[in-house]
């Protein structure tokens, strides 16, 4: 077993697609882990390698030293830290004065400060750290956190997030992460429509859309996007990496963020409405690269 194993005690809520993996890493590592999920059979696999379930988010709060949560939404995550119905069984009540909080979701700049000043209220510390990577990158420890907080919290904590990431990128107070992340979703959503809609063309006008990608990655639009999601769009494989409904979420978050801060999104509004239109279509979970049915409707 690790040091870090031994010195802290981590807590990790949610383990869908991402979670369950990161979950794992930790394990491996030497973590004691003590986890819980809304559906609990999420978890068998973490508890048949060494984790406790707990049986609410207060329990794996007062667990714990480290609490790392990774949910779908806002929603999710606010019944999660503060309980559902006035049940006090959130994490929050259960976190001891000194421990350090996590936050690896996507959610709202907005939502991170009302996190940031009830943590400051009960003595814990607090880091937003939202991760790219896709579950590939969960499952190989490879993910990108983009974090907001206090370095010092970060410093202590690096070799916790070291186990489940390559890089750690520290860009701010409280909020920048999840800045940083929402400007990084739009971008890539963008991406994808865009190939999508340029398939849609060439295929058309009876080209192969192959050549388009050959074309594409010896030209300045090169990108490790296109290397990884085009042809899986080509090929109709759509089985979800990181799923099309939470970057329709994001696309929505960073639409209300640029509404705050008076900057006008309107190419992001445009790709929303065709994931919108997807996402209404589809009958199951699709990766976000399946945006591409919009054009072979």
């Amino acid at each position: 077993m690790s040091t870090g194993g031994e010195q802290r005690k981590i807590g990790l809520i949610g383990l869908g697609l991402m979670g369950r993996p990161m979950g794992m890493n930790l394990l491996k590592a030497g973590y004691s882990l003590t986890v819980w999920n809304r559906t609990p059979s999420r978890a068998d696999e973490l508890v048949a390698a060494g984790a406790t379930l707990a049986k609410t988010p207060r329990e794996v709060g007062a667990a714990c030293d480290v609490l790392i949560t990774m949910v779908s939404d806002p929603p999710a995550l606010e019944s999660v830290l503060w309980g559902q119905d006035g049940q006090k069984d959130g994490a929050l009540d259960g976190l001891k004065t000194g421990s350090i909080y996590i936050d690896s979701s996507t959610v709202s700049p907005a939502l991170v400060k009302k996190i940031a000043t009830a943590c400051q209220g009960r003595g814990i510390r607090f880091l937003d750290a939202p991760v790219t990577g896709g579950d590939w990158g969960a499952r190989e420890g490879n993910l990108v956190f983009m974090i907001g907080g206090d370095a010092e919290t970060l410093r202590e904590v690096e070799p916790i997030l070291k186990v489940m990431g390559k890089k750690l990128f520290h860009l701010g107070p409280n909020g920048a992460g999840q800045t940083i992340k929402l400007a990084m979703n739009a971008i890539l959503a963008l991406q994808v429509g865009a190939v999508a809609e340029a398939i849609g063309l060439v295929t058309k006008a009876g080209l192969a859309g192959e050549q388009l990608l050959e074309v594409l990655q010896a030209s300045m639009a090169r990108s490790g996007l296109i290397d990884l999601k085009a042809p899986l769009m080509l090929k109709g494989d759509y089985k979800p990496s990181f799923p099309l409904r939470l970057m329709h979420k994001d696309l929505g978050l960073a639409l209300d963020l640029g509404n705050q801060l008076g900057v006008a999104l309107p190419t992001t509004a445009a790709a929303r409405e065709v994931y919108s239109y997807v996402k209404g279509e589809a009958k199951e979970d699709l990766d976000y690269s399946g945006v591409m049915r919009f054009w072979k409707k």
